[in-house]
């Protein structure tokens, strides 16, 4: 893996992690209703989840490229078709606001928030999509895989970290401009062209 991969696969995670999703949405909610120092909680649940995900998925991709190089190739191809799906989606859908203002009932222990950051981020089917059909893409096959997917975590945890610590601090700042559905379009349309960037020099590669 080169630097060029390494630069190219941080973009299009920073890209992704842009977009408002349930990961975001609960970032928001919590830095909205807590404050954004509680908010770390759930972006330390929701990289601790993606953590595990690309453990499994470093065994995964060795035992893919051992017993079929063939099909690893055709999923690096289908996961660059997967970014032009999302950045087309981001584009042209038309993207709702994050529209949680409060939270109700006591405060919550940190812990809890923790956990069900995890939980959320576990059971997002967009996420699994994104480790099955984008990662392989960035993955040489003649060096270790291990090492790779090490070095493809810190990629995609330390621009993730600070995009989502930057939702809830301007979440707890300024809450009726988080909530703003001029700014829910805005910044999908930033991450659409973003992706669909990232999918162009993917497949030129």
């Amino acid at each position: 893996m080169n630097l060029e991969s390494w630069a190219l696969f941080t973009a299009t995670e920073a890209a992704m992690s842009l977009s408002p999703g349930p990961a975001v949405m609960m970032v928001v909610a919590v830095g909205i209703a807590r404050g954004w120092k509680t908010s770390l909680f759930v972006t330390l649940g929701i990289l601790t989840a993606n953590a595990i995900y690309f453990a499994l998925s470093a065994t995964g991709i060795g035992s893919l490229l051992l017993t079929s190089p063939m099909l690893f190739m055709g999923i690096k191809y289908l996961g660059a078709a997967y970014l032009v799906y999302l950045g087309l989606s981001a584009i042209l859908g038309k993207p709702s606001p994050i529209s949680i203002s409060r939270l109700d009932g006591p405060p919550q222990k940190g812990s809890r928030i923790f956990f069900s950051a995890l939980s959320l981020q576990l059971t997002n089917p967009k996420i699994l999509l994104t480790f099955v059909a984008i990662l392989p893409q960035f993955i040489d096959q003649h060096e270790a895989v291990g090492l790779q997917m090490l070095i493809l975590a810190i990629c995609s945890i330390i621009p993730e970290f600070f995009i989502l610590l930057g939702y809830g601090v301007l979440a707890s700042k300024a809450s009726h401009w988080a909530t703003q559905e001029k700014y829910a379009v805005m910044t999908e349309r930033i991450a659409g062209v973003l992706i669909l960037c990232a999918a162009t020099l993917v497949a030129a590669v």
